[in-house]
């Protein structure tokens, strides 16, 4: 494998899986953006890149034109103003997305070279594996109600691994779902691209999936990855409205699946859709991670 390093970029490849996956796991970022499944299905979208740079993982997000916070050995605010303009040398921005509160607190006086921005719409639900198979409590009661609702309209229900024949019938739904859509944004057709992508790739990259079956159509679907050692990424989970309760359904079964091989799940952002903030809240994530922005000013 050819290591690239700045300040040459390049584009994320099937053998950069376990260079980034190290990175991960030796310095456990809590953004699923770091996630290399993620990274490989949505760098066409979001123009993402990669270089090495000081021994640090440096991604570019060309669309926000902003560097990820680097993933390494934790930089002085020195030494970011100083990656800032090496990056403004090369004629591309030198701002950065995914800083964490804490790296903000550690370093107050970072406020002196970057406009810090929190971004409450990137926000990433963490919830606790566990929690979402039990569903206990009085706040996850229409949920148990949604999904008994299903189960008794659809007794005959089958869930199966999203493999073969289902990941054609998969992204159907997706296609059907997305043709509903009153208002068609560009999010919403780069996320149908990048489902595509992991489809087409699925098990070179790492991708797992279910499939909720009624009468032989698939009516729901969840495609996930390993992120770290104890977490697992939800990349996409569709349910047909039609079936009341196949959400629900589909959330749980993939909670249950993927009990005892991770902890948490991330069920990403809401990008600031108030329906989907609504119910990503609902089902009480134990962990928001809050990213900031940093807009360098350069003096």
């Amino acid at each position: 494998m050819i290591i690239i390093e700045f300040p040459e970029f390049n584009r994320f490849d099937i053998k950069d899986k376990k260079l980034i996956r190290q990175f991960a796991d030796r310095f456990n970022p809590l953004s699923c953006e770091y996630n290399f499944s993620n990274l490989f299905c949505w760098q066409d979208s979001g123009k993402l890149s990669f270089t090495l740079y000081k021994g640090r993982l440096l991604i570019y997000d060309g669309i926000e034109q902003s560097m990820f916070m680097p993933l390494g050995e934790k930089f002085s605010v020195k030494e970011l103003v100083k990656l800032s303009s090496d990056m403004k040398n090369i004629g591309m921005k030198s701002d950065f997305s995914l800083v964490t509160e804490e790296y903000i607190k550690e370093f107050p006086e970072i406020e002196n070279s970057y406009i810090i921005k929190k971004k409450q719409d990137y926000a990433e639900y963490i919830y606790n594996v566990d929690s979402l198979c039990d569903l206990k409590g009085k706040k996850l009661s229409k949920k148990r109600n949604l999904i008994s609702q299903f189960k008794r309209s659809y007794p005959d229900f089958e869930i199966h691994l999203l493999k073969n024949e289902l990941k054609k019938e998969s992204l159907w739904l997706a296609e059907k779902l997305l043709s509903q859509q009153k208002k068609q944004t560009n999010t919403i057709n780069q996320e149908l691209e990048a489902l595509k992508v992991s489809l087409d790739c699925f098990e070179e990259i790492g991708f797992e999936g279910l499939v909720v079956v009624v009468d032989g159509k698939v009516i729901a679907f969840s495609v996930f990855s390993q992120f770290k050692d104890l977490v697992y990424d939800i990349h996409f989970e569709k349910a047909d409205i039609n079936f009341k309760g196949a959400a629900q359904v589909i959330n749980q079964e993939t909670a249950k699946y993927l009990k005892g091989k991770c902890q948490y799940l991330n069920k990403e952002q809401d990008l600031g859709i108030k329906g989907l903030r609504q119910a990503k809240m609902s089902y009480e994530p134990e962990i928001m991670f809050v990213p900031y922005g940093l807009t360098f000013c350069d003096r």
